[in-house]
């Protein structure tokens, strides 16, 4: 299977020694005897312990905590106890020195700190694996949050995801449940979010997508970015000062009521998913603050989802569908996401059970449910029925959770999907609106003409081929005799109809022209001039009238009227 990074192209194989030794530690150590090669080896069916494997991430270091991290997300590839064990790694680092922390300031903004900002804090408010922050304040007072990539960490990665390719390859080869888990494809997937996580203008671009999209919304409040002060290591933002909403009797001193700033949080989170196309995928008490004031602040963009326009029409079918209990539209939306196949699987069965699942929740508020469970009983049909999930999904699931963790906290009595009705409704209102339709329009004509500019390259190739090839067409039918014969019999009385009607009008405009060619005198029933035009337009109306009795007979004839 092609990966990256060779064994023969890894730098520093002590490491993988290394890796062995903590895999022997927790108990693993028969998985570190097949990795090596040693079939002789007995091998445990299935997956290890999952608090096994989370202690093993945890002393791999940084990378692998994120690596685990990420696995939580995955719950079609791993069991919900799985999930829950990979969920309680912690990104938490001491923070690196300070003097590093100035020199990469420098070299990415040009200047020292000390010219950059009036003062700036030199121990940090938070440190994770991949950055940490400062506070500082600007030269006009303001007090801003320096984020700043760990320096050096760019390389470790590096050097971490050529051990994961490495090892993924081997878990493929060497077990059934590295192939059915995808183990370099679950590599490649970290390496593509990792490498985004460290890219500081990225983030910057999500906070200012999200003061676009609730720039009309008073209860959220989103931070500015100081792009004079950003680069691709260093992010500068407006520090919030804030409340971490966990913090229930703290935001009921300050007079706020816990349970308006839970609607807050669960309105924030309907409107990301159904207006804004993009949502906070890491809503966790120290990422949401609330501020003084009662309005709600998100902060940290480093992790985020992403949804175009027919996903969000998608989203807002499945939740009014499960709001009304309609689950045709519940169907017709996982069928429009390609979620589900009528050629592959049993749709009746999955209705069956998907109704079965969701029905006993419905009425309950927000404090008698457990958006846990309804994901892991969703997780297990998903299991049964072999459906796999794209990453956006599965993240958003991810962010339900922790959205709805919140709200217990806060002791909501809402209900989640009361409160997204409304957001679904209007989307799929708006998704009608001539608007929608004309940038449609727009962009199928955009598409259309990449077509024609493309045309006369086609044309060339098709007629040099014609020039120079002998063409062959090979047409081959069987049972089309009828068929053509029929089509050919409807097509003759087509055409006669035409000359009919076209006989009719002919003689009708030459008997009503002033215009006469070769008078002559008759005697004919009272007529004493005559022309030819005339009787052009006699004989047209006469051979008119006979191919018209003679088609209204033969249709007559063959009972098709």
């Amino acid at each position: 299977m092609p990966f990256p990074f060779s064994s023969s192209r890894i730098s520093g194989i002590r490491h993988f020694g290394l890796i062995s030794r903590v895999l022997i530690k927790h108990g693993m150590g028969e998985v570190a005897d097949r990795l090596r090669g040693k079939t002789g080896s007995k091998i445990k069916t299935g997956l290890p312990d999952p608090v096994r494997i989370r202690r093993t991430l945890e002393e791999l270091g940084p990378s692998f905590i994120k690596l685990g991290q990420l696995m939580s997300t995955r719950a079609d590839l791993f069991p919900p106890e799985y999930i829950d064990e990979f969920s309680k790694l912690q990104d938490q680092v001491p923070p690196v020195p300070f003097d590093g922390i100035r020199r990469l300031i420098e070299t990415e903004l040009g200047q020292p700190p000390d010219q950059l900002f009036k003062s700036i804090d030199e121990t940090a408010m938070a440190a994770a694996s991949v950055a940490q922050v400062h506070t500082a304040r600007l030269k006009t007072g303001e007090k801003v949050a320096v984020k700043v990539i760990r320096p050096g960490i760019e390389k470790r990665i590096r050097k971490d995801i050529q051990l994961m390719y490495y090892f993924a390859a081997r878990f493929e080869r060497r077990f059934d449940l590295g192939r059915i888990v995808g183990a370099v494809n679950l590599v490649k997937e970290f390496e593509r979010t990792i490498f985004r996580e460290l890219d500081m203008l990225i983030e910057a671009g999500n906070i200012e997508r999200f003061t676009r999209s609730f720039k009309d919304i008073d209860e959220i409040y989103i931070p500015k970015v100081h792009w004079d002060l950003t680069a691709k290591s260093v992010l500068v933002m407006e520090h919030i000062e804030g409340i971490k909403m966990d913090r229930v009797d703290e935001i009921r001193r300050h007079g706020i009521d816990p349970q308006e700033v839970a609607m807050i949080g669960l309105r924030s989170f309907s409107r990301q998913l159904m207006a804004a196309g993009i949502f906070h995928a890491d809503p966790h008490p120290g990422n949401t603050l609330v501020m003084h004031d009662g309005r709600v602040s998100l902060v940290d963009f480093g992790i985020v989802g992403y949804l175009d326009e027919e996903t969000m029409m998608q989203i807002a079918h499945l939740f009014l569908g499960f709001a009304e209990h309609d689950y045709d539209m519940v169907m017709e939306a996982f069928e429009a996401a390609g979620l589900v196949d009528p050629r592959t699987m049993d749709l009746n069965s999955f209705r069956m059970d998907l109704k079965d699942m969701a029905e006993p929740f419905y009425g309950r508020s927000l404090k008698t449910i457990s958006v846990k469970d309804v994901y892991y009983q969703t997780m297990r049909l998903v299991y049964k029925y072999r459906i796999r999930l794209p990453r956006n999904l599965l993240l958003l699931f991810k962010t339900f959770i922790q959205t709805e963790a919140l709200g217990k906290i806060l002791g909501s009595e809402a209900s989640l999907l009361e409160v997204t009705r409304p957001y679904a409704k209007r989307l799929l209102q708006q998704g009608y609106e001539a608007h929608k339709v004309f940038k449609n329009v727009g962009r199928d004509t955009k598409l259309f003409g990449g077509y024609l500019r493309q045309m006369p390259h086609l044309a060339h190739g098709l007629f040099k081929r014609l020039a120079t090839e002998t063409p062959k067409f090979e047409i081959a039918h069987t049972g089309l005799e009828e068929t053509s014969r029929k089509l050919e019999k409807g097509i003759n009385r087509l055409t006669l109809g035409l000359v009919t009607a076209a006989s009719l009008i002919a003689a009708s405009l030459i008997l009503n022209s002033t215009s006469k060619v070769l008078l002559f005198e008759v005697d004919f029933f009272g007529v004493q001039t005559l022309s030819v035009t005339d009787l052009l337009g006699f004989t047209g109306y006469i051979i008119a009238t006979f191919l018209g009795l003679w088609l209204v007979f033969s249709i007559v004839r063959s009972g098709k009227l």
